[in-house]
């Protein structure tokens, strides 16, 4: 992702800036309101506009692009967010990625930037608790935490 400065965030074509914002979340109806919101005074107004409460179906979508913590991702976004998560939590996680995807029928989604491996893994362990429904809001709540550092990082003041 490169970085674009609000002023030129603000002014950009839309069409310019939807894969950007699809790159932070690969959910529709939080890319239009990040547009519709433009111009922005400063970026705490942005990253203000990008909150919002997901639908079970956009976080079910959302969920697909993003890789078990753990294991080694594709992208290069994702690889910086896990990088608390080291070969041996990484061999933990598989067997607690499957019991949680067992329970719940989707991967465990947290934010992890800026966490150690540890860390996430009693995140892991605490979730299962959850009965499914308030599992699936957690995890939405946990994408929109990661498509704002990822907004933070694509718009710079």
């Amino acid at each position: 992702m490169s970085e674009l400065r609000l002023t030129e965030f603000n002014s950009a074509d839309p069409e310019r800036l939807r894969p950007l914002l699809t790159g932070c979340l690969a959910v529709p109806r939080w890319v239009e309101q990040v547009l519709a919101g433009r111009p922005y005074r400063d970026r705490a107004a942005l990253l203000a506009a990008a909150d919002l409460v997901l639908r079970p179906e956009e976080i079910h979508a959302a969920m697909a692009e993003h890789p078990r913590i753990g294991e080694k991702p594709a992208g290069g976004a994702s690889r910086a967010e896990q990088s608390g998560v080291d070969d041996e939590a990484a061999r933990r996680f598989r067997a607690a990625n499957a019991e949680y995807e067992d329970r719940f029928g989707h991967v465990y989604l947290v934010c992890a930037s800026g966490r150690s491996g540890e860390e996430l893994l009693e995140i892991l362990r605490k979730r299962l608790g959850n009965d499914p429904e308030t599992e699936l809001s957690i995890a939405g709540e946990e994408l929109v935490k990661i498509a704002r550092l990822r907004l933070e990082k694509a718009v710079a003041e």
